[in-house]
């Protein structure tokens, strides 16, 4: 691996990580092994190929770990791989604890990262689930009856968004919680705003 393969911005970002920094170092090296482009997105150390998205490296309290992007397409043959949250549709992390775990699976790895670019290069796309296949919160549903400008504005959201706020109202167990957190997110979805954007 040569110096002139490292991005500087990750250089920065590794240089100011304070947990899982051997780790961090020895997934970046096996990443550009694999002749990835590396660049620095959502402030974590993200490796491309052909400028698409193939692996990131992720920080956590318990575990570090090397997640891809279209995870869901790869065969998986040593069940390694782990759905990062209910929700995830096409994202798959490996999760490592000791640079001396990480450093053992270098080989299975670097496979499972090899095969992420062949699935890229193939233009496999993961069959993701349309916003419309999921259950809208019934609260929701009352509000857009009650706010004809609000159910305008939530159906110009990107889908995406659309799915963010709709598995967040629906996690509310009580209809209460669920229409609290719908009253304290109107006005993000009536300016244009997914849950996440400031």
């Amino acid at each position: 691996m040569t110096n002139s393969r490292k991005n500087p911005k990750v250089d920065e970002c590794l240089k100011n990580t304070k947990k899982w920094k051997e780790e961090f170092e020895k997934l970046r090296e096996m990443a550009l092994d694999c002749e990835l482009t590396e660049e620095l997105k959502w402030r974590l150390p993200c490796y491309t190929f052909e400028k698409k998205n193939i692996v990131i490296i992720q920080g956590f309290k318990e575990y570090c770990a090397l997640m891809f992007f279209k995870g869901a397409l790869l065969k998986d043959a040593d069940r390694i791989l782990i759905q990062p949250g209910e929700n995830s549709q096409a994202q798959r992390q490996i999760r490592f604890t000791s640079i001396q775990e990480i450093a053992e699976m270098e080989t299975t790895v670097k496979n499972y990262i090899h095969e992420a670019i062949e699935v890229e290069k193939s233009g496999l796309e993961v069959k993701l689930k349309r916003t419309d296949e999921y259950d809208m919160p019934k609260e929701l549903l009352n509000k857009f009856d009650e706010n004809s400008a609000l159910k305008s504005a939530f159906e110009a959201l990107t889908p995406g968004r659309q799915r963010q706020y709709i598995l967040y109202f629906s996690q509310a167990k009580q209809s209460k919680t669920r229409e609290s957190r719908i009253q304290k997110c109107m006005e993000k979805i009536l300016n244009g705003k997914g849950l996440k954007d400031l």
